[in-house]
């Protein structure tokens, strides 16, 4: 892990191409299949390249290393941008993204930890992320262990009571070694997710379950960079909790424009036009290397 405040314009170019790639490579998946959570891929796909490629402390070979820091899906739908970042982090070879959603793949639709080399958990049954998370960042305690636990979750999640009882949970135990990450894209199956059940003023809400609130733009990547060190270089004993605002399809306007993108299905001919416009706006090449 590296400070954002020391990091050269350079290394933010590689975070830039980062996201670029994770983005790239979750629209090849989408296109094997036809059909996907490609707007949720390319929504969080900034917020997965500072993750993957800044924040968390991995070994991408040794993926059930001990010392590693805890990335876990609670929102297991997202899994097609999950396996971009793994991709990108390492930890996936670039020429499984081929097998997604197949037989005997390794990468199924939605996330099973018992499949991918690198996925913590079995998600999808939304609002028992940040519960595992808890256990686990309690367990990471007792055993003085450094790792850190990061909960990726959607808003839609924040419809179910079991996150709020965690989040009390993780207040109780002071648990700063644990990150929510929560992706505020205001869309789930049913609708918008702040008309299925509102859930303003969010920072306040989480403030009073007693976390350290933040809220960023999640496709401003110097934004999502500051939160993720401030997160982490905090000296409070309380949890943290990152609210992302994204756009759903960020990156391809086609998509970003659709009224209903929680699960795409695309024509042919428009995986490559995306892919098209996509490569048109590759950010600069950096001359860094990987980040740490």
């Amino acid at each position: 892990m590296t400070d954002s405040a020391a990091l050269p314009s350079t290394a933010t170019q590689a975070l830039a191409q980062a996201a670029w790639r994770i983005r790239r490579y979750a629209l090849r998946m989408g296109e094997v299949q036809g059909q996907g959570y490609i707007g949720q891929a390319l929504g969080w796909a900034d917020v997965l390249a500072v993750a993957y490629r800044h924040a968390l402390t991995l070994r991408p070979r040794e993926p059930e290393w001990e010392g590693r820091d805890r990335f876990l899906l609670s929102h297991g739908h997202y899994a097609i941008a999950h396996y971009a970042a793994l991709i990108e982090a390492g930890v996936i070879d670039e020429s499984e993204l081929e097998t997604y959603g197949g037989d005997d793949s390794r990468l199924p639709m939605s996330g099973m930890a018992a499949y991918t080399p690198g996925m913590e958990i079995s998600g999808g049954s939304l609002g028992q992320g940040l519960v595992i998370a808890v256990g686990m960042a309690l367990g990471l305690k007792q055993k003085k262990n450094p790792a850190f636990v990061y909960n990726s979750m959607s808003d839609g999640e924040l419809d179910e009571g079991s996150t709020w009882e965690a989040a009390m949970a993780a207040a109780h135990h002071r648990l700063d070694n644990l990150v929510c990450l929560v992706d505020i894209n205001n869309q789930q199956a049913d609708g918008p997710s702040s008309k299925v059940l509102g859930f303003e003023p969010l920072a306040d809400k989480w403030a009073a379950f007693g976390w350290h609130v933040q809220r960023v733009d999640g496709n401003d990547l110097p934004a999502v960079l500051s939160a993720f060190d401030a997160a982490r270089g905090l000296r409070d004993a309380k949890p943290r909790v990152i609210l992302f605002d994204t756009l759903m399809g960020k990156g391809v306007p086609f998509l970003e424009q659709r009224e209903k993108n929680h699960f795409i299905r695309v024509d042919p001919p428009e995986w490559q036009q995306a892919l098209t416009i996509l490569d048109a706006s590759r950010p600069e090449p950096s001359t860094e290397g990987a980040l740490a």
